[in-house]
């Protein structure tokens, strides 16, 4: 009887999307496009931050916003109408996390070739989005004081795979057993070269920190 031959395939089962992402990101420079992914748990406050941030971005760059939900267009109206910039809301049909695949269809569908910057409002999640490379040249995340300091124990990746962290409502600080020198360690444990900015978007604290730290960035990638 013959032997069964074992055949090992050491392949990441990611391997696909990574090779569209690379893709994604070298079309979008190519068309001088800075698309930032914005990552957070349901509340954190990511269309209130964008908002804040569009709108002192605003001056600088041509802003676009594609917002990704499982359901509704309640985001994407509503940044349209707080902020002035074109805005698309992407349905995902029940899936918890975009990729480049669909990130690529749903910059088609804003059209990016009068826009310097797009934002993309990943799906309320800290676990699925963080897996997926969406193409996008930068990488953020915002977590809120009310969700708790130990979140980056939790959920590693989101905050290895962030070049930013947002730590946003600092305003409710006092209401909340939240450590933030803390919070901001365990953040460098997990990734040495996040930044960290804390930030409330409501009160519109640490957002022109926010907006200097995406001016320096975009220029930087320019230079590439």
């Amino acid at each position: 009887m013959d032997k069964v031959k074992t055949i090992i395939v050491n392949r990441s089962a990611y391997a696909d999307n990574d090779k569209e992402a690379d893709l994604l990101r070298q079309y979008l420079h190519d068309k001088n496009v800075f698309l930032v992914n914005v990552m957070s748990s349901p509340g954190a406050g990511k269309t209130t931050t964008l908002i804040s941030l569009i709108n002192e971005l605003k001056k600088t760059f041509r802003i676009g916003v594609m917002e990704a939900d499982i359901d509704s267009d309640v985001d994407a109206i509503n940044v349209a109408k707080e902020t002035g910039v074109k805005s698309i809301q992407i349905h995902t049909s029940g899936m918890c996390h975009l990729d480049a695949g669909m990130t690529k269809s749903g910059l088609d569908g804003i059209d990016i070739s009068d826009l310097d910057l797009v934002f993309l409002e990943n799906v309320g999640n800290l676990v699925c989005p963080a897996e997926f490379d969406t193409g996008a040249c930068l990488d953020v995340m915002i977590l809120s004081v009310p969700e708790g300091d130990d979140k980056p124990l939790k959920y590693p990746l989101i905050f290895e795979k962030c070049d930013l962290v947002m730590i946003n409502k600092i305003d409710t600080l006092s209401y909340f057993n939240f450590d933030i020198k803390k919070c901001c360690d365990t953040i460098k444990f997990r990734n040495q070269n996040a930044t960290i900015i804390p930030i409330s978007a409501l009160k519109g604290t640490g957002i022109t920190e926010v907006a200097k730290y995406f001016v320096d960035k975009i220029q930087n990638w320019r230079k590439k």
